[in-house]
């Protein structure tokens, strides 16, 4: 993946260049990406830029020298990837990582689509309708390898996939290598809801916004129908109506779809919150949307959107624990007709 491959996030691919190019490099940075929305890319493409030993005259990595393929294989041995897996209970001095049995299956995912969705990757992994976590044995196996010189002489990067997924010990055992690792040893992370990783970790980053290139972004038309539909009856005070999208919702093939389509909600009413503020640099829908965003954001309380945070949240976590759908659902939008 070279730069010239990215679409969109002109400003980002500057900026990583440039760091690459001065040598100043923070040693975290914390990707902000929409669910499938493109940060893979981008990652992929900086990490293939500051290991090329021949970048071109126009200040991108030439795809050809050996650490090039390593990068673009998946296999430079200094690149470390981090995911959330479903794992036996293993123990917290473990150096080895629990996502090791799944790395195959990890470099064919993000081979093949670097762009994925996490219920893509859920079921690439074999995991669906599991609970995933970041365990403590993974941060164990991350220091160990760390503790290791580079390989090939160069930068150690750590690449973690959703570290909202990280529980507190985990984080508490990163923590210090994360502020203050050793020379040339970077931590990129990827995130859906930077607001749900935790504070100690989120304030040792440099924060980076990528915005969706538009090839996976609002893909998934039902989803969004399901949602103008529902906000539209909230919006207008119609219970009746609210209540029909429910059916939608229930109706969705699978729990998997009905958690993505939770998070698709998530990013809608982030994006409701943006136009509140009239930040529309920032938000995530395509300018035939802006209208309707527009008109929701007039419609709702300026408290609206944090608290239906919480009860999307809390759908999300019941989801997870199989309570009933057409019970869960229902309370939510109740609660949602509420606190509009």
């Amino acid at each position: 993946m070279r730069f010239a491959d990215i679409q969109g996030n002109a400003p980002v691919v500057s900026t990583l260049r440039s760091m690459v190019e001065t040598g100043r490099i923070p040693h975290a940075i914390l990707f902000h990406e929409d669910d499938g929305g493109g940060a893979f890319p981008v990652v992929l493409a900086f990490l293939q830029y500051l290991y090329c030993t021949a970048r071109t005259p126009d200040s991108d990595s030439c795809g050809q020298c050996p650490s090039c393929n390593k990068v673009g294989k998946l296999i430079h041995p200094d690149i470390h990837f981090v995911y959330p897996v479903t794992t036996p209970k293993a123990s917290a001095d473990s150096a080895v990582s629990p996502s090791l049995p799944y790395i195959q299956k990890w470099r064919e995912l993000l081979l093949s689509n670097p762009s994925f969705h996490e219920e893509e990757f859920n079921e690439a992994l074999g995991m669906e309708q599991k609970s995933t976590v970041i365990t403590v044995a993974e941060a164990s196996s991350i220091l160990s390898r760390l503790s290791l010189s580079a390989m090939e002489g160069g930068y150690r990067t750590v690449v973690m996939y959703l570290p909202e997924k990280m529980n507190l010990p985990t984080a508490n055992k990163l923590l210090k290598m994360i502020e203050e690792p050793p020379e040339k040893t970077l931590f990129l992370l990827v995130t859906h809801s930077p607001e749900k990783v935790l504070t100690t970790i989120f304030s040792r980053c440099l924060f980076i916004r990528v915005i969706p290139d538009g090839r996976r972004a609002y893909v998934d038309s039902q989803f969004k129908e399901i949602f103008f539909d529902l906000m539209n009856a909230l919006t207008a005070r119609d219970l009746a109506a609210s209540l029909e999208a429910v059916e939608s919702i229930v109706a969705l093939p699978s729990r998997e779809k009905q958690k993505s389509f939770l998070k698709y909600t998530a990013e809608g009413l982030r994006n409701i919150f943006l136009c509140q503020q009239h930040l529309l640099a920032v938000a995530s829908f395509p300018p035939e949307d802006e209208e309707f965003y527009r008109h929701l954001a007039a419609g709702c309380k300026r408290t609206f959107v944090r608290s239906a945070l919480a009860v999307l949240d809390r759908s999300l976590l019941l989801l997870e624990r199989n309570v009933s759908q057409k019970i869960l659902f229902t309370d939510a939008v109740c609660k949602l007709y509420r606190i509009i």
